[in-house]
């Protein structure tokens, strides 16, 4: 550990955390709960990437450290500020790092006194993330850690199991608990929990898919399971009062998103003639992936102008377009020969 004081210079929270001697992790906590890698977070602090997931202007970063002799990891939750080209902002980083090496010095890891408390506590840039978030975060952390589950996770797997084989008590899910299903979510790939939720996915009652599907939306997981989510969206895409269960569906499938199959049924939700204004939402929140096509992406703004609603329409082309995979897409159909002359105007409110 090599000494840090608060005379001492230092650039960027990866060198921080290398200078303190820790062990250490980087999630993404935003659109998604997804891990950061170390290489390509380092080139966004030195602003020669955009930050990949911004959520309003902000990049919202989980990182776990720890000391070698301690296998409990420490958690920093960060929102900071991105510039308008969704690179960091240097000076809020270098701030929260200035308030950290004051409050702590070189042992990141250290008990705190109350003075330290204070002054940490203070730190504008920390942030609380929803509980789902905090769930699914807990839950990758333990499985990238090699630590075990939580108590919740037994009782989940035992009523998939349970019910699978019986098929009569669904509804007896008041033991289940959300760290549990995030547990076991985040173990998909593992002992065959995607079969085990594939053959349970038809029959689980709205309190337990919902959880399911918001710990899924943060997991990459076998074709088969993308194929009966699909299988499920489809079905509910033709019951067209079932908007919510069709909402629930795409949030499931959120980190695959890019997938040929997915991308599919988003196409033949655009190719309606009315498309419900919380589907639109969720699409550009949890599926921008896969509108990370020209086409698709056209057709996705047309929709969203039917709303009538330019605050709304203003809203999620901003946040679209600050996602640097779909920025250039983005400014490709606004500039489009093929857009209507609604989306014409629409446009050129914005830019006025």
């Amino acid at each position: 550990m090599t000494d840090i004081t608060p005379e001492k210079h230092i650039e960027t929270l990866s060198e921080l955390l290398k200078l303190s001697g820790s062990q250490y992790r980087l999630y993404d906590i935003g659109r998604l709960v997804s891990k950061l890698p170390k290489e390509q977070f380092e080139k966004v602090e030195l602003n020669q990437l955009p930050y990949p997931t911004p959520v309003q202007g902000h990049a919202c970063i989980a990182i776990a450290f720890w000391q070698k002799q301690s296998s409990q990891p420490y958690l920093w939750l960060l929102k900071l500020p991105l510039d308008e080209r969704g690179l960091l902002n240097q000076g809020a980083r270098n701030h929260f790092i200035a308030i950290i090496v004051e409050a702590l010095g070189a042992d990141l890891t250290q008990e705190t006194s109350k003075k330290q408390e204070e002054l940490l506590s203070s730190n504008p840039y920390l942030f609380t993330p929803a509980q789902y978030k905090l769930a699914s975060l807990n839950s990758k952390i333990k499985v990238d850690l090699k630590q075990q589950p939580s108590e919740y996770f037994l009782p989940f797997k035992q009523y998939l199991i349970d019910n699978t084989n019986k098929g009569t008590d669904w509804h007896n899910w008041q033991n289940v608990g959300v760290q549990g299903i995030t547990d076991f979510v985040a173990r998909i790939k593992q002992d065959n929990h995607d079969g085990l939720l594939l053959e349970a996915l038809p029959y689980l009652p709205i309190e337990v898919l919902s959880p399911v599907c918001s710990a899924l939306e943060n997991e990459q997981f076998p074709v088969v399971l993308i194929d009966a989510l699909v299988k499920s969206l489809k079905a509910a895409l033709e019951h067209k009062e079932n908007t919510s269960k069709v909402t629930l569906l795409l949030r499931a499938l959120s980190a695959n998103s890019q997938h040929v199959h997915v991308r599919a049924v988003v196409s033949q939700i655009l190719n309606q003639q009315e498309v419900a204004t919380d589907i639109l939402i969720s699409l550009s929140g949890r599926c921008w992936l896969a509108l990370a096509d020209d086409v698709l992406l056209m057709c996705y703004f047309e929709h969203l102008l039917k709303s009538n609603d330019l605050t709304l329409f203003s809203s999620i082309f901003k946040d679209l377009v600050a996602i640097p995979s779909v920025r250039p897409i983005a400014f490709q159909c606004i500039r489009s020969d093929k857009r209507s002359p609604e989306l014409a105007q629409a446009i050129g409110k914005l830019f006025s």
